[in-house]
């Protein structure tokens, strides 16, 4: 019978194994030819470094992330690489912080015999050369492993409480001792499902979240945990694995509980790949059982336990140097090392690319103004009122060539917006023909007028004049919004930002400024539309006479009329069209014509005509325009379109001047004074210039990552 082959990170030559009779896991180590372990080193340095920082690594560094479920065996998978018990153990959650593991191999210290002088090497089963050290209590050591212990579960509560909370911020745990290989890993709460107890309703959601924050980096590899008695299929571990890493390139498994499988049943077809296929492959493991950590099984017996079972097992023993904890801690560090060595061309480029963006940011944050607060603010308002009038000009070096901005949108208002509405203005909006006429005979009183009255034609003017205060109005207005809208982009420089006392301060001033200008702005323009309705210059070149309107009017009447021929010679009959009306005709007083007043009198009505009864108390017009009265409105609006053309080309010019005048360059002009009246006062300068907590904030941590950086640049670069 063939036996099957395992898959491995490498040849089987390629691995020195223990060589046989060696007793303890110290020797095999010891053994061990690993490369060096220089790069795991580098990258702990690196994570030291940026725990300094307070806040997310900006680097994602190579590491091993360890998942699986609470039932899984992944405590007990770490505690024998270690070789000690310094997890935290019991029902529920208990890991419930990432705890980043770093192993760090050191040899044992010789130390001298005090009898004889001679030298000796500390029993590696002691912890005189093996100790902890947590990254959040620099410099002290701890050799007491069950301290460490402690440690972990009050760090653990300081953060996350004393409930089952959760929190995302890790712990940093630095392991030397001469029985570990130089390691990284990165323990995980364990996968659940069904709450139990206190915990919340949404655990499993809280878990995964966290466990999916690690392995779907890039440069992560992921160690999923798996109990070999167990169906591989159902492995929360493997599931949340292949989900950012589908074709198992940076997964390596652990099959742990291998000595609890039933009778007859091994996982030689998993190690095969032939179930689940992995790149890195699987490792098999035996670890302690409850019982044994109940009775407190030193780990030394539980390795020698585990060597015995591979060694011995019918499915295992030709392959039993490629199982247990020790051939998965070569495996491990010999697939970290190699992973930084991939990545870390990569790490160097991120680490300047990181560096370059804080120290960009914290350029513009600035540095902690020194000096006299008066001549700072002074200096403040001179920039801020020469960028001001450099953008109303168009003049500054950041010119937008994706949109209009600054002057050029006041440009826009004025030549577009201004100049198209007033345009758009209908001077017989809502005067129809049978208000002109009213009007006329009003105008004229108790005596008919013989002609077209300018009463009536000046009356209608002044009034549709009127109708150009509006949008004369709003266009001031249009102005104003702009002139904030400036103020508000200046406003979001670096600066303001840092010292948002005096940014307030400025918006204020300057706002109540404009406001102030708006008052004679709005009064000037008020006035030209009052200066154009008080004095109507009908002797205006380009104004239509009412001579000329009369021929104008009769023209069309005349041009309108069909042409009357003779049927038998086609020549025009006498009076048979284009003839200048009848003026006897347009006075015709006959009772059966249309007209303003005839329109209340019915032929047909007779007794009602001659009983003469008096007038309604409000007198209407009712009927169509007679023929006079038809010529004498279009006559008027002729006038009225004529006269308005020229009140619009005015206002256009006019109305813009004005603005320009009382509130554009009176800005520019007077800003500069408004802000030393207003903001260069002793009692106010410190309160104006106390930075935000924000600015203070930002930038201690810029600050901090800058220096963080600068070290992790340093370390890399001190890698060929």
């Amino acid at each position: 019978m063939s036996q099957p082959t395992y898959v491995t990170p490498s040849s089987p030559r390629a691995i020195t194994t223990a060589a046989d009779g060696e007793d303890s896991i110290t020797d095999q180590y010891r053994s061990i030819n690993v490369n060096d372990p220089g790069l795991i080193t580098l990258v702990n340095k690196l994570q030291d470094v940026f725990a300094t920082v307070g806040s997310t690594n900006p680097i994602d560094l190579p590491q091993i992330v360890v998942v699986g479920s609470q039932s899984s065996g992944k405590s007990s998978v770490l505690e024998n690489i270690v070789g000690r018990d310094f997890l935290p153990r019991g029902t529920g959650i208990v890991t419930r912080r990432p705890l980043v593991l770093q192993l760090i191999n050191r040899p044992a210290v010789p130390q001298t015999n005090g009898e004889n002088g001679d030298m000796k090497t500390t029993d590696v089963a002691s912890n005189v050369d093996e100790w902890g050290e947590f990254l959040h209590i620099p410099g002290q050591k701890f050799h007491d492993f069950n301290k460490i212990r402690e440690e972990i579960v009050r760090e653990t509560e300081a953060k996350a409480g004393k409930n089952v909370g959760l929190s995302p911020k890790p712990i940093g745990l630095r392991i030397y001792s001469p029985r570990v290989l130089t390691l990284t890993l990165v323990d995980l709460p364990g996968l659940t499902k069904v709450p139990v107890g206190d915990q919340p309703v949404d655990i499993e959601r809280q878990i995964r979240d966290m466990v999916m924050k690690q392995i779907q980096k890039t440069n992560s590899i992921i160690l999923a945990v798996t109990a070999a008695n167990t169906d591989l299929a159902n492995s929360d571990g493997l599931k949340l694995a292949r989900e950012v890493d589908p074709d198992g390139q940076r997964t390596i498994g652990v099959l742990t509980k291998i000595d609890l499988m039933d009778e007859g049943t091994d996982v030689v077809d998993i190690l095969a790949g032939r179930i689940i296929p992995l790149r890195l492959g699987y490792v098999p493991v035996v670890n302690r059982g409850q019982r044994d950590i109940e009775s407190r099984k030193q780990i030394a017996a539980a390795l020698e336990h585990e060597k015995a079972f591979f060694e011995n097992h019918r499915a295992y023993r030709n392959k039993h140097a490629y199982c247990g904890t020790p051939y998965l801690a070569r495996k491990l560090n010999m697939i970290l090392m190699m992973h930084i060595k991939n990545t870390l061309p990569e790490i160097r480029t991120r680490i300047q690319g990181s560096l370059a963006k804080y120290q960009t940011e914290l350029a513009q944050l600035g540095d902690s103004l020194l000096g006299n607060s008066a001549n700072i603010i002074l200096n403040i308002i001179t920039e801020f009122c020469n960028e001001y009038r450099t953008v109303l000009e168009g003049n500054n070096q950041e010119l937008s060539s994706a949109e209009l901005s600054g002057g050029a949108r006041i440009s826009f208002v004025f030549h577009e917006l201004y100049s198209n509405g007033v345009k758009a203005v209908d001077p017989f909006e809502d005067v129809k023909d049978t208000h002109i006429r009213t009007i006329l005979y009003n105008s004229s009183g108790s005596s008919p007028a013989l002609f077209v009255g300018t009463t009536a034609f000046e009356l209608i003017v002044k009034q549709q004049i009127k109708r150009l205060e509006d949008p004369s109005l709003k266009c001031a207005s249009l102005v104003y919004d702009e002139l904030v809208r400036i103020l508000s982009q200046l406003l979001q420089k670096q600066f303001f930002r840092r010292y948002p006392g005096l940014k307030e301060k400025f918006y204020q001033v300057v706002i109540q400024f404009f406001k102030k200008a708006m008052t004679p702005t709005n009064k000037l323009v008020t006035d030209l539309v009052s200066m154009e309705s008080c004095y109507i210059n009908t002797g205006h070149p380009d104004f239509i006479n009412g001579h000329r309107a009369m021929a104008i009017v009769n023209e069309r009447h005349s041009s309108a009329k069909p042409v009357q021929v003779d049927p038998k010679t086609g020549k025009p009959l006498p009076g048979g069209g284009r003839e200048s009306p009848n003026p006897q005709s347009l006075m015709a007083g006959d009772s059966e014509k249309e007209g303003f007043f005839f329109s209340f009198f019915a032929a047909k009505n007779k007794k009602k005509m001659a009983a003469m009864e008096p007038p309604p108390a409000k007198l209407m017009a009712s009927g169509t325009l007679s023929e006079r009265e038809n010529l004498e409105v279009e006559v008027i609006k002729l006038l009225i379109q004529s006269y308005y053309n020229i009140v619009k080309r005015t206002m256009i010019d006019m109305v813009p001047k004005a603005i320009m005048l009382n509130l554009v360059q009176f800005s520019k002009e007077e800003m500069q004074r408004e802000l030393l009246e207003n903001l260069y006062k002793s009692d106010e300068l410190d309160t104006l210039l106390k930075e935000s907590d924000y600015t203070v904030r930002r930038r201690k941590e810029c600050q901090q990552m800058v220096e963080s950086l600068t070290k992790a640049q340093e370390i890399v670069s001190s890698v060929g």
